[in-house]
């Protein structure tokens, strides 16, 4: 078994990512600035959000990554990158998870079960995306533009304990599935309809060598100049290693290589991803870094081959080839072509939310508009006895490791037991929380039980405002429109929960039971006396959510 060895370069940066001296890529102080595409360089992380479980593809000149979501809806995003540097939110494969009326918090709840790591592939001009529920099974989706509409996910293996999937079509056309076992193992191969729809049999294990490969998930499998290839982390997310398997029979006996590791340097992981070839037939492998309460980062390697073998990063001692890498950049840098961030502020203009927004579980589509009020998102409070049991929480996913989120409020439309604000999502959520108690208005710090008063307040509009430098938080609001913001409540702390990273969060929910009459908050129209009002939304009160800004503060460790 050959270890990649890692660099022992040294940085005066917090902390060291693999991009830079695991791998080798050079990076500038220009690197976000305007520059030449071909001359430039990237830096890693490529993206500092939490897009774990990565899987890439190209079509044409475009890459195409997903993945996983858990319980947040949509699920599955979906970036366009030009150049696997630079990426951008174009959608997301599936729109509601129907597996269990819990994805929806009836009766419960699916925090950290709902879409693990998806694949994305395609096959006789149709993508596939691929992807399990630990407690439900493996799930498929296609769609003739990468854009959709995509299909209802349609069940290709029901039942508890399966991962990973990855579909592949073979030279002869015969269609495969590879996945794991929830618990990292072993690897199973099962043959699958041509149309990718469901398996033919009960699947044969391929792979399993508890001893070398501990810990073995997240299978990509791949052919290339007659051998199988299947790339997949060993050891844990926090710990391990990347192998890639080979074999000349898609089932087996693999040999097995380690091909990136954490070496000397800081970098934990790294752990799963995806290969993928420029149109020149450059290799690049993207894959993801664990980075606390920031979730699993994405970084982008280089990838040369050597005696049918993938050399991923730096080699300095030559144990994967027998010579030590050559010094300076690693031939094949991508063409940075520009300068396209994931999508963050929002001022809520267009007819449907931007895809940087992600539900926590399925949302009441009862309970929030953007037509109801032109240029605002309502949210239309539901019964709940916390944050963490709300419905119709709106989350999206942060892009940096400093960064302010502010959020302009109305609330107006406020009634008693109304609890709305602004948060970072996860199990210990902390925040700013308006609650409406009669005729008096309070704003109130929170984080997990503890609570701090804030000021009483009259006005109906409000700026709250986060800012994140690395794993702590620290709030402040504006009650004079964004002319002055005053702290409230001590620093807090964030954290990785459900298998994700901490989120900014819009949230309105309230203590109160429904009662009949008065104003539908879905209009701007009094209920008519000959309709009964709704028990539901109606007389719930709402609040109109005027913008959200999100600026990132310097640049990102390396």
């Amino acid at each position: 078994m050959t270890q990649i060895a890692a660099s022992s370069a040294q940085s005066s940066s917090r902390k060291l990512l693999l991009g830079l001296c695991l791998a080798g890529v050079l990076t500038t102080p220009q690197a976000q600035a305007p520059r030449p595409a071909v001359q430039a360089m990237y830096r890693n992380p490529i993206l500092f959000a939490d897009y774990s479980d990565p899987d890439v593809i190209r079509d044409g000149l475009n890459y195409y990554l997903v993945a996983s979501t858990f319980h947040f809806v949509p699920g599955i995003p979906i970036l366009q990158s030009s150049d696997l540097v630079h990426w951008t939110i174009i959608g997301h494969v599936v729109d509601r998870l129907g597996m269990d009326p819990r994805y929806s918090m009836i009766g419960g709840n699916r925090y950290g079960k709902g879409v693990w790591a998806p694949s994305i592939r395609k096959h006789n001009s149709l993508f596939y995306v691929y992807f399990p529920t630990p407690s439900e099974g493996i799930f498929m989706s296609t769609a003739e533009k990468i854009t959709g509409p995509w299909s209802e996910p349609a069940v290709v293996i029901a039942g508890a304990g399966l991962e990973d999937p990855c579909p592949f079509w073979d030279d002869d056309g015969k269609a495969y599935l590879i996945h794991s076992i929830t618990g990292a193992g072993p690897l199973i191969l099962h043959r699958m309809s041509s149309d990718g729809k469901h398996v033919l049999d009960e699947g044969k294990i391929i792979v399993q060598d508890p001893k070398n490969l501990p810990v073995l998930e997240g299978p990509k499998l791949y052919k290339r100049d007659g051998f199988y290839y299947i790339f997949a982390p060993f050891g844990g997310v926090g710990s391990g290693a990347q192998a890639v398997l080979r074999s000349r029979q898609i089932y087996g006996p693999y040999e097995h290589r380690v091909v990136l590791a954490q070496g000397s340097t800081n970098i934990n992981g790294p752990h799963q991803g995806g290969y993928v070839e420029t149109p020149d037939g450059e290799g690049w492998f993207v894959h993801f870094q664990a980075d606390g309460a920031h979730g699993r980062i994405v970084h982008l390697e280089p990838v040369r081959w050597h005696d049918d073998w993938p050399v991923i990063g730096a080699d300095p001692d030559g144990a994967a080839t027998g010579q030590p890498a050559p010094s300076g950049p690693i031939p094949g840098n991508p063409r940075v072509e520009s300068e396209q961030r994931p999508q963050t502020s929002d001022d809520f203009n267009d007819a449907k939310l931007g895809p940087q927004w992600e539900w926590n579980h399925n949302p009441d589509d009862d309970h929030w508009s953007l037509s109801a009020r032109p240029g605002y998102l309502r949210l239309i409070p539901m019964q709940a006895d916390d944050l963490l049991s709300a419905r119709n929480t709106l989350t999206q996913s942060m892009q940096d490791n400093s960064f302010q989120f502010t959020v302009r409020m109305d609330l107006a439309g406020i009634k008693l037991g109304v609890h709305t604000g602004l948060a970072m999502f996860e199990k210990s959520a902390s925040g700013l929380e308006i609650e409406q108690d009669g005729q008096k208005r309070r704003l109130n710090f929170f984080h997990q039980l503890d609570h701090t008063a804030g000021p009483e307040f009259s006005q109906s509009v409000i700026q709250l405002r986060v800012r994140v430098d690395g794993d702590q938080a620290r709030y402040s609001y504006s009650l004079d429109d964004g002319k002055t913001f005053n702290e409230l409540g001590a620093d807090a702390e964030i954290r990785f929960s459900w298998w994700k990273g901490s989120r900014p969060a819009l949230f309105a929910y309230t203590m109160q039971a429904a009662n009949s009459g008065a104003v539908d908050p879905r209009s701007a129209n009094p209920v008519p006396a000959n309709r009964p009002a709704n028990p539901g939304p109606a007389n719930l009160g709402f609040v109109d959510i005027d913008w959200v800004h999100y600026e990132p503060l310097g640049p990102n460790p390396w």
